[in-house]
């Protein structure tokens, strides 16, 4: 059976067309049905020529219906083209508005507090690892919990999250009185830590809100920043060496009730291109794309300023209650946190161990 399983080593040089390629292969066993076909519909928040929907959500949707023998059909919906916002889109799944989503766990807030954990500050430094680690973490911990209502295909981060504003950020107290769009709850309890005035925006909305000079800056990972225009409209970006200062998390799932009614063998192309593999493909794929977004603010003359590991000492004691708080959310709601961070951490050491 080809899928995405097993591949996890090798996806990344693989073009779509030889992936599909290696799909079809599934699609001639015998024991497929000539019966039902189904149509599924996909339904994201980001323009279709992204990264996320061009390099992994388009690839995944090609790989099953090759893996199908075409019995499946995926319509793909960018730009939220469905109707809706993006925060709605968890429950649009769940409603029947769309058959599969992606989006932003942090989107809808306190709903999947377990996740949390990847989106801590200075916790991620490979997305591939903690892709592996939050998928992991997510049979282990979520599956039968916060995600019971769905049926999960993927799990993953994106690389490091980084500053962009319309002035420069330096050191900490460069953030005091600004307007910076933040992603997720915690990376707005991040920004307050660090005397930043944090809005709450879906990524579409950041192009319109830098214009008017609603906010000041915004955190994206560089791979965002390329589809959102976000280089053509500052001048000025900080990202960190080692760990990142954010990240966040995100979910590719399925209609439950959906997902039950397809006949075994489409629910067996549906597995096989989905869970572990998948999840670290999807993240090394946004954290690879990364560079070449970098490379159009640098082509543009915009500034980047690196903070150095070392100096990020002063950042990461600014960040600490923000680790308190969460922990402390965790213990309210019968969790226990700091085990959770642990057990994140040894996972993405393990990962990295076994590819370094």
């Amino acid at each position: 059976m080809t899928s995405f399983s097993g591949l996890s080593n090798k996806l990344t040089g693989l073009t779509r067309r030889s992936l599909i390629a290696a799909a079809v292969g599934f699609a001639a066993l015998p024991s497929m049905s000539l019966a039902q076909e189904v149509t599924l519909r996909l339904h994201q928040f980001l323009p279709a020529q992204s990264v996320v929907p061009a390099q992994i959500l388009d690839v995944w949707a090609d790989t099953v219906e090759a893996a199908s023998g075409g019995r499946i059909e995926i319509e793909r919906y960018p730009s939220m083209q469905l109707g809706g916002t993006p925060p709605e889109l968890i429950d649009q799944l769940r409603d029947g508005v769309a058959d599969i989503v992606w989006t932003v766990v942090g989107y809808t807030p306190g709903r999947f507090p377990t996740t949390e954990v990847f989106e801590l500050p200075f916790m991620v430094e490979d997305a591939a690892a903690a892709s592996y680690a939050y998928w992991t973490m997510f049979e282990r911990h979520m599956a039968q919990g916060e995600f019971a209502d769905y049926h999960v295909l993927g799990t993953w981060v994106h690389g490091p999250g980084v500053f962009h504003a319309n002035a420069p950020i330096s050191v900490p107290s460069d953030l005091e009185g600004m307007k910076i769009r933040g992603g997720s709850r915690l990376v707005n309890q991040l920004l307050e830590q660090l005397g930043a005035e944090p809005v709450g925006m879906p990524a579409p909305a950041v192009p319109e809100a830098l214009s008017r000079g609603v906010i000041d800056g915004a955190t994206f990972p560089w791979e965002v920043t390329s589809s959102v225009r976000v280089a053509e409209l500052i001048s000025y970006h900080t990202e960190f060496e080692g760990p990142a200062v954010y990240n966040l998390t995100f979910v590719m799932a399925m209609n439950k009730d959906v997902y039950a009614g397809l006949p075994d063998d489409l629910k067996a192309v549906i597995d096989a291109n989905s869970g572990l593999e998948f999840s670290v493909f999807a993240g090394r794929t946004q954290q690879a794309a990364d560079a070449p977004a970098r490379d159009i603010a640098v082509d543009l003359g915009n500034e980047i300023i690196t903070i150095p590991e070392a100096d990020a000492a002063q950042w990461r004691d600014l960040a600490a209650p923000v680790y308190e708080a969460w922990v402390a959310d965790m213990a309210a709601q019968g969790r226990d946190g700091a085990a959770l961070i642990d057990e994140a951490r040894a996972l993405m050491a393990e990962y990295e161990a076994a590819n370094p």
